[in-house]
């Protein structure tokens, strides 16, 4: 059985955010987004970086997804290796609860960019919908996938407040 080439690439620092970053992974699936999950590590790992983000555009990824906490090396360095887009998501850490994170991503000196996403699970979850948003100008089956999933999470908001069942 052939297996469908991922066009989304999602890297994290290390397999403890996996917990998030799984996230990502779920929604692009979802969403009908053929994806790939990989743990490399910006400080640890700089020649598995190099070589994965260098070969990505040739073997069809579009967007690359990279989670990261702390120092959030790892989608500066990204973005600093390819031109394709890159986000990023912060991590929730113990020491600022991700702040961190979040404004080494959002500071990424200019013609280096970074879309830096929420915190966390969200962020995570926003990451695959906003990469599923940069494919769907260019293909029209991930563009119905998304209109699809969109107006599903529309309809699950009620519009009259209910009592909770306990």
């Amino acid at each position: 059985m052939q297996s469908i080439k991922p066009i989304v690439g999602i890297m994290m620092g290390s397999q403890s955010d996996w917990t998030t970053m799984k996230h990502t992974k779920l929604t692009l699936e979802k969403l009908g987004v053929p994806c790939e999950a990989k743990i490399i590590s910006a400080h640890r790992t700089p020649s598995r970086l190099v070589n994965y983000v260098e070969s990505a555009k040739e073997r069809g990824i579009l967007v690359l997804i990279a989670g990261a906490g702390m120092a959030a090396a790892l989608p500066g360095a990204v973005a600093a290796l390819t031109p394709l887009p890159v986000l990023g998501v912060p991590m929730e850490g113990k020491l600022l609860g991700g702040l961190d994170a979040m404004l080494a991503m959002a500071q990424m000196p200019g013609g280096i960019p970074v879309g830096t996403l929420a915190v966390g699970k969200a962020g995570a979850i926003n990451s695959a919908i906003l990469a599923t948003s940069i494919i769907a100008l260019s293909d029209e089956k991930i563009s119905i996938n998304l209109d699809k999933y969109r107006a599903k999470q529309t309809a699950n908001v009620n519009e009259d407040p209910i009592d909770e069942i306990q």
